[in-house]
C-alpha cells in the first residue's frame, strides 16, 4: 500500500522508524507540524518525524492546518492507499478520513477507550494502573472514539516512570501498526467499536502541573513525580528557588505533627517530608541551575536540617 504518514513526537518516530525497517509498505510522504521556536534561544526546531523523514529522504509537509483547502488538495494529489497517524496533535476533518481506500489508522498509547487524549502515558502512572497499552484504531471524527482493531497490554512496573513506559510502548507501536495493516489489506480485520460509557480522557500536561501539593497523599505524589519525568518534572521551591525531584519513595513512618512540606527527617541519604498521608522520601533531585543528582550528593553541598518548610 501507498501510505501518508502523519505524526509529530519522538513515540511517533520509533512508530515510523519500524514501519520504514519492517513494512512492504511505501511510505509516500510524512505531515508533521510545522518546525516550532525551542529552548532559550527559541530556535525553530524540527520534529523528530520530520528528522527521520529528511533522513530517509521523504517528502515532508507541514501544514499548520492540515483541514486547509490547500493541505487537503495535497493529500489528494498524492492518493494514499492508507493514512497513518500516530501522535500528529491535529484532527483530521471528514474529507482526509474518507480520503484513502483503507481508510485513516490511528496508534494511540492506552488502552481504549481508557485515557482518550493528548497524555495517556503519564496519566496512566499517575492515576496507579497497573498496565496500559497500545491500541490501533479506525479513526472518525471524534477524539480517539474509532472501532479498535487491535490491541497489545504493556505492563506498568514498580518504578516506571513517563519516560521509561514511553519508551515500551512506542516500541510496541509499529509492529502492532504493521499488523493491522495487513489485516485492513487482506480484509480480515475486526472492528470493534468502543465503548463510550467507560472512557477516560487524559487532558495535556502543562508545566504548572508539576508544583508539588504536600497536602496530598505520598503515594500519589510519588506517582506525580515518576509520571512527570523527564517532562514537564515535578518540582517544589526551597530559598525562593525551583528544586526538582526526580525519584521518590514512601514512608508510614510516624513523626510529630507539623505542616506538610515539612522536613522531618535527613537519613538514609534521602530528604525525609511530611504530606498529607505518609512522609515522601527523596532519593534524587535538581537544584536551579545544577545538574541531576542523588539526594545524598546534594547533601553533601547543602546540608539541610529538619524543620525547614518546602513550597516557598
Amino acid at each position: 500500500m501507498r501510505a501518508v504518514f502523519m505524526g509529530t513526537p519522538e513515540i511517533a518516530a520509533e512508530v515510523l522508524k519500524s514501519l520504514l525497517l519492517s513494512s512492504k509498505h511505501e511510505i509516500i510522504a510524512v505531515v508533521t507540524q510545522p518546525d516550532r521556536p525551542k529552548g532559550r534561544g527559541k530556535l525553530l526546531t524540527k520534529s523528530p518525524v520530520k528528522l527521520l523523514a529528511e533522513e530517509y529522504g521523504i517528502s515532508v509537509l507541514q501544514p499548520e492546518k492540515v483541514k486547509s483547502p490547500d493541505a487537503v488538495a495535497q493529500l489528494k494529489q498524492l492518493a494514499p492507499d492508507i493514512i497513518l497517524v500516530a501522535a500528529f496533535g491535529q484532527i483530521l476533518s471528514k474529507e482526509i478520513l474518507e480520503l484513502p481506500k483503507y481508510g485513516c489508522l490511528n496508534v494511540h498509547a492506552s488502552l481504549l477507550p481508557e485515557y482518550r487524549g493528548a497524555a495517556p502515558i503519564q496519566w496512566a502512572i499517575i492515576d496507579g494502573k497497573e498496565k496500559t497499552g497500545v491500541t490501533i484504531m479506525r479513526m472518525d471524527e471524534g477524539l480517539d472514539t474509532g472501532d479498535m482493531i487491535c490491541r497489545e497490554e504493556i505492563e506498568i512496573t514498580a518504578g516506571e516512570t513517563g519516560g521509561s513506559l514511553h519508551d515500551k510502548l512506542a516500541a510496541a507501536g509499529g509492529p502492532l501498526l504493521l499488523s493491522a495493516m495487513e489485516q485492513v489489506e487482506a480484509g480480515t480485520a475486526v472492528y470493534e467499536p468502543q465503548k463510550h460509557e467507560a472512557s477516560t480522557y487524559a487532558k495535556m500536561l502543562r508545566k504548572e502541573m508539576g508544583k508539588l501539593d504536600f497536602t496530598y497523599s505520598a503515594e500519589y505524589l510519588e506517582r506525580l513525580i515518576r509520571g512527570l519525568n523527564p517532562w514537564p518534572s515535578a518540582y517544589t521551591y526551597w530559598q525562593g528557588k525551583t528544586l526538582k525531584f526526580w525519584s521518590a519513595s514512601v514512608s508510614y513512618d510516624k513523626f510529630e505533627a507539623c505542616p506538610c512540606g515539612t522536613l522531618v527527617s535527613v537519613k538514609d541519604g534521602m530528604l525525609w517530608i511530611m504530606t498529607g498521608n505518609g512522609i515522601l522520601r527523596i532519593r534524587e533531585l535538581q537544584p536551579d541551575g545544577k545538574r541531576r543528582m542523588t539526594t545524598e550528593e546534594f547533601l553533601r553541598g547543602y546540608p539541610l536540617v529538619p524543620g525547614l518548610v518546602f513550597g516557598t
